[in-house]
């Protein structure tokens, strides 16, 4: 039996309840899954068959006209609500204007207005230059090159657990799941990687007095530096200063600030992968600036242009001084993502971001008192909108099956979740979303988890 003849199956056969109600599988929702199968690629990953025909806000209706709260905002993209009338504006009125001038080679207004916007949130007090993409993996392969061209070093390390895309420079970086990597070796040569700093999970044993922050940095010292790159040969250390895929970790505070002497202490670019955490998402722009650090190189994309296909280099004009043609885009910084993109900074600065810090405390809050009453929530963290909640047996190991039987659940109580890491339930709604928004969630959260859990005896 086929993949698409399983999920298909056990969807006729097994009653799906959706704002309360219970349906099978739509027969419209059947139908383009049938049709998709048939002609798009294998290597799209689909969690459930959710077939949307409209979104607005924290909402989404499929096409059968079942209701669905997102707390996944198409990962993290959909930062102001699906379809935000200001940011659908902003696309209408530049749409009517004209639909596409390379930046690379000419000028518009709109294009300006948000390289300096991004130069006024810049987590850096240097005058920042912005670089236009068109996703966060290009963002990446764009830091990569200036990297080198910034050092004239040409090796890099990143994390394990770290996700910074799929291209073929962004692959060898990302260090998620085996899978990513398998059939592409080998990718671009000269990326490193060190283990993440988790206070849940600890990998390294510390010194008296030292946690699980610091000893990773010792390990990129005495370690990685003594045995397999010299410190001198390093143009950059790629990091996300909360990392996302890898299950929505939140690394000391003493963490980021030792990686920021390490690098000045040897000339190395620290760069700071803001595509999941960026844009507001953690209660402030930057998820960086919780911990007091200042980047060289950040990278942003997903939730920049509440959905629309942009992302952004942004870097310290010291940095940033490769000569003209040197990196190019025909289509980074069209001007239709640019004027959303300009409309959703403007959205997130005049309330959102605020939002994201209130209401993801009252989120906290009601994840703190889930893990009360189900004991395999073991560990609930995260700033803003960006929680992770990991799921575990009674001895503490990871159990992948349960979370992803409490997301399949989750979308058929009406609530879309995705999962992260080897065994994490994250929340990542749109930061628009209210507390009456959050308590109906829960509810819906709670059904799945109590179903899931009974389905696991």
């Amino acid at each position: 039996m086929s993949f698409l003849s399983k999920i298909l199956s056990a969807l006729r056969g097994e009653s799906t309840a959706v704002n309360g109600l219970h349906k099978p599988l739509g027969p419209n929702a059947e139908a383009i899954i049938q049709r998709d199968h048939r002609v798009t690629s294998s290597a799209y990953t689909r969690g459930y068959p959710l077939v949307v025909e409209r979104a607005r806000g924290a909402h989404v209706w499929d096409v059968d006209g079942n209701e669905f709260l997102d707390f996944m905002a198409g990962i993290a993209v959909a930062s102001t609500g699906h379809a935000h009338p200001q940011v659908v504006k902003a696309i209408q009125e530049q749409a009517d204007k004209f639909l596409h001038i390379c930046l690379s080679d000419f000028y518009y207004d709109v294009g300006v207005q948000l390289a300096e916007k991004l130069n006024a949130i810049a987590p850096f007090k240097e005058n920042a230059r912005v670089f236009f993409t068109n996703s966060g993996t290009e963002t990446i392969e764009a830091a990569i090159k200036l990297a080198r061209h910034a050092t004239g070093r040409k090796r890099f390390i990143a994390f394990h657990g770290g996700f910074h895309g799929r291209t073929m420079g962004s692959l060898a970086l990302t260090a998620s799941k085996t899978t990513q990597q398998a059939a592409f070796f080998p990718v671009m040569p000269g990326a490193h990687h060190a283990p993440y700093p988790n206070p849940f999970r600890p990998v390294l044993n510390t010194r008296p007095g030292e946690d699980q922050g610091e000893a990773v940095v010792r390990y990129i010292e005495e370690v990685l530096f003594k045995k397999q790159v010299p410190a001198d040969q390093v143009a950059a250390i790629f990091v996300e200063p909360i990392q996302g895929e890898g299950g929505y970790i939140v690394p000391p505070r003493s963490f980021l600030p030792a990686l920021r002497a390490l690098c000045d202490r040897h000339g190395i670019l620290l760069v700071a992968d803001e595509i999941q955490s960026g844009v507001g998402r953690t209660g402030r722009w930057w998820a960086v600036e919780h911990f007091g650090v200042e980047p060289d190189i950040v990278c942003s994309a997903k939730g920049l242009a509440s959905g629309m296909p942009l992302g952004a280099l942004i870097a310290r004009e010291s940095v940033m001084s490769w000569q003209p043609g040197s990196h190019g885009s025909t289509f980074g910084g069209n001007p239709v993502c640019c004027a959303a993109a300009v409309a959703t900074l403007d959205v997130i600065e005049n309330g959102l971001m605020q939002n994201a810090a209130q209401v993801g405390g009252y989120l906290m809050q009601h994840a703190l008192e889930l893990a009360a009453r189900h004991d395999c929530i073991v560990d609930v963290r995260g700033k803003g909108l960006m929680l992770g909640l990991e799921i575990a047996d009674t001895t503490g190991e990871p159990v992948p099956e349960l979370r992803n039987r409490i997301v399949d659940e989750a979308f058929h109580e009406g609530l879309l979740l995705l999962g992260a890491g080897e065994s994490v339930l994250r929340l990542m709604p749109p930061l628009m979303i209210d507390e009456a928004t959050v308590d109906t969630a829960v509810t819906r959260m709670e059904a799945a988890f109590n179903r899931a859990e009974a389905a696991f005896g």
